[in-house]
């Protein structure tokens, strides 16, 4: 049951505005309107296609991208049946909306999977974060950077970050010198991703390995699987010693006719 003119978040907002007499006509009008429109109030964060598609023209693209036009929406539904594809409306903000021909569940198919592979590198990819001193022992960055070398190993991106301490605010250049030491220790294992800077009363660098995590975790199952002992295959073992074991006989008998 379409609403033809006034939109319905303005019906509902004329509705409310009602006088307290008609808060029971209010309601009744509510209700029914929720009763016949419920299926177009659902929100939908799919492309409206084939049928679903109302308006009176689109302009339609091609499944090789190719502009056809402003065409009538019966004769883009033709063509998409003709061609064995679907009518999707790609912009539907457009005036007139935008539709293309393509297969539609081949797109949402191609569509979660990257939205997959997406969700995969996002969690392969992490941020650790260490914090430094300014005024740092040598022990203390040496047991730091073992830390950072660890991340770095396991294909982690590390956010180093200097906090500085009241006056310590105004020798910037130092806490440059102490994150390119760092940086040049772990040289062999990662590059600097972001130079250091200010940020506020921090300052941040970020390293990032040189060997993405995924190739890293197979490398270590691949280490832990060759440490592990061999599986040990019992009956080769009883052939084995049913071998040796007519072996000897034969050789027993060899020397006793001997």
């Amino acid at each position: 049951m379409p609403v033809e003119g006034v939109g319905f978040g303005r019906l509902q907002r004329m509705m409310l505005q009602c006088e307290p007499p008609f808060a029971s006509a209010r309601r009744f009008f509510l209700s029914e309107l929720y009763q016949h429109l419920g299926k177009e109030l659902i929100i939908s964060s799919e492309p409206r296609i084939n049928d679903r598609i109302r308006v009176p023209e689109v302009r339609l693209i091609g499944a090789e991208g190719e502009q056809l036009g402003v065409v009538p929406t019966g004769e883009a539904l033709h063509s998409a049946e003709e061609a064995g594809l679907d009518l999707v409306e790609v912009a539907p903000q457009a005036r007139p909306p935008v539709a293309k021909l393509m297969d539609y569940g081949k797109y949402k198919y191609e569509a979660a999977m990257k939205e997959r592979d997406a969700r995969r590198k996002q969690a392969n990819s992490q941020i650790k974060e260490i914090r430094f001193r300014l005024k740092i022992d040598d022990h203390d960055f040496e047991t730091k950077k073992g830390h950072v070398e660890r991340f770095l190993k396991s294909g982690d991106k590390v956010k180093v970050m200097i906090m500085f301490r009241g006056r310590e605010q105004s020798r910037p250049e130092m806490g440059v010198k102490l994150l390119q030491r760092l940086a040049e220790d772990v040289s062999e294992l990662a590059t600097v991703e972001m130079m250091p800077r200010q940020d506020g009363r921090n300052m941040v660098m970020v390293l990032a390995p040189t060997r993405k995590k995924q190739r890293t975790k197979s490398e270590q199952r691949r280490q832990r699987e060759g440490e592990r002992p061999k599986k040990v295959n019992r009956q080769q073992l009883k052939d084995e010693r049913k071998r040796r074991r007519a072996e000897e006989a034969a050789k027993a008998a060899q020397e006793a006719e001997g």
